[in-house]
């Protein structure tokens, strides 16, 4: 039983948890999450679940800046303690579905070479089905940057899932490498250099892939554009004097816009009320975040007003939306209006590409930047560079560190600039190497005439999407298969 537990076993399983979410972005340190991953292999599916719920507990602590929710209609006193509800809920999930992994893990066998193989391959899958849905963020997949742009540049072959599943086999090798060390001392040796030998031949290769990445000859195309960060708090949005604010600076971008040799102005997530049109026509184009009615349904979309023009001429409506703030399960059947200043909205079509005659763009609203095969399909559909738009007020710095890691994790998949253009940042351009180019300070009004390329080609991962995992899954199988027919015969 787990109250019969040593004091050790639950320090250890703890810790590794507290470790684990330590590793994740901001800091992105992939030997530190290695380190962390070994109670997870050998303690059992009790201690998973306690070592899954404090890694969440960690990573998502910024959910804890929801407070206070009074500006959303939330009586003060229940702010505070709807906040932690919802915190310590995540906590709860990722503790059912790790410690569920790891009761598999444990059927199969966790010493074996397959399990090990399966079960990485298995949580990679996962991790990929589950960026695909509402309640997800931030995996294993993005642990390794902003540290280790190297072993991050396996991206461009098997995406985030595959980056989760291969973090997963270095700390199953690190707790196999444990266990011979118990009076085994040249056996040791010999394994620990083995083991440094595969992770110098995984760094070397992921250096080669981003001189790969930066050949020049995959550009077609110089982009400019003017990003405004207009930083308006979100808790203030609709106050008149925000609004003159956003309009002023609006303004003032516009007009810049006109001295400059840029291509377009671009302005983050909900920058735009409903209706509200540019107070100017603009001399090039305007991609701004905004809302629009499509029907009686109110959609959260990156506004396209052409040169000339101060009504949008198109859009691209936002298709994951954020659970409690702008959707719940059955919501509409109770008139829900969501955790934010708009109320609730309904999602758009899944294709994250947005057509113009000027070349096709990828873009992801808010937390859809977590979805990488989204991110994929939009490049092979014809996407020349990445743009992500968000409002991540009145969220703290963690967060947007761990928002810019996933904008470097898709740019080095996708093999493409990104270009982030957020409320109070981060404001960004990063390169198809996954260096951060250009940024402007946090939480301050600013503009960002970034400097880009369009590029052509596909990435690996863009054409085979979730293959690699497939293979590994079926590897894993195999051997466990063989193991138990040798068993038997």
């Amino acid at each position: 039983m787990v109250c019969n537990r040593p004091l050790w076993w639950w320090s250890v399983a703890l810790a590794g948890g507290a470790l684990a979410g330590a590793a994740l972005p901001p800091l992105g340190c992939p030997p530190l999450l290695w380190l962390a991953l070994v109670p997870l292999w050998g303690l059992g599916p009790a201690a998973a679940c306690l070592w899954a719920a404090l890694a969440v507990l960690v990573s998502h602590r910024w959910l804890l800046w929801l407070h206070p929710l009074d500006w959303v209609g939330v009586p003060l006193p229940l702010s505070l303690p709807l906040c932690v509800l919802l915190w310590a809920g995540c906590g709860l999930l990722g503790a059912a579905l790790v410690g569920g992994w790891r009761w598999l893990v444990q059927r199969l066998g966790p010493e074996r070479w397959g399990t090990a193989l399966l079960a990485a391959a298995l949580w990679g899958l996962v991790e990929v089905a589950l960026a695909r849905g509402p309640l997800f963020w931030i995996g294993l997949g993005s642990a390794a940057l902003p540290g280790d742009r190297a072993l991050a540049a396996w991206a461009g072959w098997v995406g985030a899932g595959g980056l989760a599943a291969l973090q997963l086999l270095f700390g199953w090798s690190l707790w196999r490498l444990w266990a011979l060390a118990r009076g085994r001392r040249r056996l040791l040796w010999r394994a620990g250099l083995l083991w440094l030998a595969v992770v110098l031949a995984v760094q070397g290769l992921g250096w080669w892939r981003l001189g790969q990445a930066q050949r020049p000859g995959l550009a077609v195309d110089d982009l400019a554009l003017l990003v405004l960060q207009p930083a308006i708090p979100t808790r203030r949005k609709f106050d008149w004097d925000q609004q003159q604010a956003l309009l002023s600076r609006l303004e003032g971008a516009l007009g810049q816009a006109q001295q400059l040799p840029v291509q377009a102005v671009v302005l983050p997530e909900g920058a735009l009320p409903l209706g509200q049109e540019l107070p100017q026509p603009a001399a090039v184009q305007v991609l701004s975040g905004g809302f629009r009615l499509v029907g009686e349904r109110l959609r959260s979309a990156l506004l396209v007003f052409n040169p000339g023009a101060q009504a949008a001429s198109a859009a691209l409506d936002k298709h994951r939306l954020v659970p409690l703030g702008e959707w719940i399960p059955g919501g509409e059947l109770f008139a829900w209006a969501g955790l934010s200043a708009v109320g609730g909205v309904s999602p758009g079509a899944p294709s994250r590409l947005l057509p113009r005659p000027q070349g096709g763009i990828g873009v992801v609203i808010c937390y859809e930047l977590a979805d990488g095969t989204a991110v994929a399909a939009a490049t092979r559909d014809g996407a020349g560079w990445l743009l992500a738009s968000a409002n991540l007020d009145p969220y703290p710095l963690l967060l947007q560190r761990q928002f810019m890691a996933l904008a470097q994790l898709r740019a080095l998949e996708a093999d493409r600039w990104l270009v982030s253009a957020a409320n109070t940042g981060p404001s960004l351009v990063v390169d198809p190497a996954g260096v951060v180019r250009q940024q402007l300070p946090p939480f301050v009004p600013g503009r960002l005439v970034a400097q880009l390329q369009v590029r052509q080609g596909l990435t690996g991962y863009a054409r085979w999407g979730e293959l690699p995992l497939l293979l590994l899954l079926a590897a894993g199988a195999a051997l466990l298969w063989r193991e138990s027919r040798v068993r038997q015969s």
